[in-house]
């Protein structure tokens, strides 16, 4: 609470006041102590002036450091107040930042919810694809797995057949060997020739 320059100077009649009683019955005791009347009034004389020198110093000193003391006690209630002031606007600030970044992890893990669910979709998809895939894979091998077969079927076929002509032929030729004369030989031979030359004409 500020001071107004009234109760600041009724403070200070106060205070110089009371610091004077205090001294005059301060002198005045001692001089009691002490007994005699002569030797009270001068002692008493002699802490009068002492005291009134006293308190014109405290006076003078009070009223030339009164300014700089309230001025400083103000710089000082100031200066808190300002500090005080600061504080709070920082821990609003802080508050306001707090909040600002509670909201943004909020966005922050809907948004990596939103990129896991679409992975989640994409995988899905790209397994349905890769299965798909798989299938026409699968079956472009089973049809080129069959045509091969067909085609090495038929070779082994075709193999088989020519083997099987040669050993036939080559089984004739035994049993011409075996049961042909060489008269059925000259025979055979010129019924071709009678054959050939008639179908020459």
């Amino acid at each position: 609470m500020k001071l107004t320059s009234r109760t600041r100077k009724n403070c200070y009649v106060i205070g110089l006041l009371a610091i004077v009683s205090i001294f005059l019955f301060l002198g005045f005791a001692i001089a009691s102590s002490e007994g005699g009347h002569a030797a009270t009034t001068d002692r008493g004389k002699d802490l009068l002036w002492r005291t009134m020198n006293f308190v014109l110093l405290a006076g003078v000193l009070i009223y030339l450091l009164r300014k700089p003391v309230v001025q400083a006690l103000e710089s000082k209630r100031r200066q808190i107040k300002d500090q005080l002031t600061d504080l709070e606007r920082r821990r609003r600030e802080a508050e306001e930042r707090i909040s600002e970044y509670n909201e943004k992890l909020a966005r922050l893990d809907r948004e990596v919810e939103k990129i896991i669910a679409e992975y989640g979709r994409q995988g899905e998809a790209l397994k349905a694809k890769i299965i798909e895939e798989a299938k026409v894979a699968a079956q472009k091998l089973q049809e080129q797995a069959r045509k091969e077969i067909e085609r090495e079927f038929q070779e082994a076929k075709q193999r088989l057949r020519a083997e099987i002509a040669e050993g036939a032929v080559h089984m004739a030729e035994e049993l011409i060997k075996k049961h042909i004369t060489d008269e059925d030989q000259e025979r055979l031979i010129e019924q071709y020739l009678t054959k050939v030359v008639a179908t020459s004409w």
